[in-house]
């Protein structure tokens, strides 16, 4: 499997990627899961895959080496839109051509990618003196199909997003800094590592500042980099130190507890009470108070 996420700020974009593949327990490898356009000055397309390795590959040969000459190219799009047609059209040229193979062996046609970047635009058109169009984020699904990041949800995953997504949601505005937002990607990282085999390192990590039109910071994450390691290490002491200071469920007698009625909804059984000693109360002997005190030290 894999993990990908990248995460749009108003600062620029930042990139994440994993390097593990495998098919199986005992067939563990790498693969690069980020691949790179880059033309300095005009622009920068940064694409992310996650999926079936054969097929991601094969979409990534048709957009290097595209089987019609005459269509539009990442080199060449005028836009950011464009670009993701231009993979969707990719992932679609694959799809026709090997999806019934895969499905005589009931292989299903499983690939998602992540397009991110800026294009500069036409100066002639544009005028020198014109800012490049904005830097924009793109999902493309496995049917061509995509959507666009925008403020109200400004990052994308793919592969085994479920274990990073809780601290991007939690930390992940449009205004984070690009700094903060790159030490959040890695965060994510850390926590899906820690929780799936299916995920390892090394990581490719790109952090892209809008406007620039080139790429600046790029790193290859391996098991000895330093600032991993201090992610690593200060993430997990400090979810134990928060973890250690929330105080404890507050256990109190029922009666005492205003609203404690609500119990008789609970999901309670009891044996049936007999007649002779006549109906029993099936409310818990105590409830869960609201914690209005700090837990105290040991």
């Amino acid at each position: 499997m894999t993990y990908c996420v990248a995460l749009s700020v108003d600062e620029g974009l930042v990139f994440l990627s994993d390097t593990r593949t495998n098919a199986g327990v005992d067939h563990i490898s790498t693969a690069r899961k980020m691949s790179v356009f880059e033309q300095p000055g005009e622009r920068v397309l940064v694409l992310l895959a996650a999926g079936n390795l054969s097929l991601t590959q094969a979409v990534l040969r048709e957009l290097s080496e595209p089987s019609d000459p005459a269509e539009p190219t990442l080199w060449n799009v005028p836009t950011m839109p464009d670009a993701a047609r231009v993979v969707g059209r990719a992932v679609r040229s694959v799809h026709q051509r090997e999806a019934q193979a895969l499905n005589d062996f009931s292989v299903e046609f499983n690939c998602s990618f992540i397009l991110g970047g800026q294009i500069a635009q036409d100066v002639e058109a544009a005028g020198s003196r014109t800012p490049p169009p904005r830097a924009r984020l793109f999902m493309i699904y496995a049917a061509g199909n995509f959507i666009e990041a925008s403020s109200v949800n400004p990052y994308f995953q793919i592969g085994e997003s479920k274990y990073g997504k809780p601290i991007i949601d939690r930390v992940l505005v449009p205004q984070t800094p690009l700094d903060e937002a790159a030490k959040c990607a890695l965060i994510s990282m850390d926590s899906t590592l820690r929780s799936n085999l299916s995920v390892g390192l090394p990581l490719d990590l790109l952090v892209y500042q809008k406007d620039t039109l080139r790429v600046t910071r790029f790193v290859t994450i391996t098991q000895d980099n330093a600032y991993y390691q201090m992610i690593h290490r200060t993430w997990g002491e400090r979810l134990r130190q928060v973890f250690g200071e929330i105080p404890d469920p507050d256990w109190q007698d029922a009666a005492a507890i205003p609203h404690a009625d609500l119990e008789d909804d609970a999901v309670l059984f009891r044996a049936p009470a007999s007649t002779a000693h006549g109906a029993v109360d099936a409310r818990p002997a105590q409830t869960l108070a609201q914690a209005d005190k700090p837990k105290a030290r040991r």
